[in-house]
């Protein structure tokens, strides 16, 4: 795994743009934020459907999404500041868990949220995996750690 993990000063890019798109979440969500540019669509579907155009539009929320995804994506294939052996057992472990995690929000999502709530769920599912792997990483690292600190000490 560590062949295909990125060096660690990668990380600071990772947090940067993860903090960037939130920023500029709370700014289309609270504030209008929004810019449009002209874009190329393979498929567009508003008022009517058309495929292989282009036309103007805002791109605020596009961007939002490339910018929390290249961030999401830098903080989870980044090297740790000190990389150890069993960190991809812990890697998988983690990824483990938050596909499982996450399938099951997404069948309770499908049970119980209709509508444009499920819209909404939609755009969470592009970054939850991320979410939930960090988390899962982080957390188990953190036993790991722990666990293994305090045999070191007996």
């Amino acid at each position: 795994m560590k062949n295909i993990l990125l060096p660690y000063p990668f990380k600071f890019v990772g947090l940067l743009l993860t903090f960037i798109g939130f920023i500029l979440t709370v700014l289309y969500l609270y504030f209008d934020f929004a810019f449009k540019i002209n874009v190329f669509a393979i498929f567009s579907s508003f008022i009517e459907t058309r495929m292989f155009v282009t036309f103007k539009t805002n791109f605020a929320d596009e961007t939002i999404i490339l910018i929390c995804l290249a961030g999401f994506f830098l903080l989870m294939f980044t090297k740790e500041k000190t990389e150890k052996e069993y960190f991809d057992t812990i890697r998988l472990k983690a990824f483990a868990k938050a596909i499982i995690v996450n399938n099951i929000f997404l069948f309770l999502s499908c049970l119980f949220v209709y509508g444009y709530g499920f819209i909404l769920v939609v755009i969470i599912n592009c970054f939850s995996i991320s979410i939930f792997y960090l988390i899962f990483f982080y957390i188990i690292k953190y036993r790991w750690r722990k666990k293994y600190s305090e045999s070191y000490q007996k």
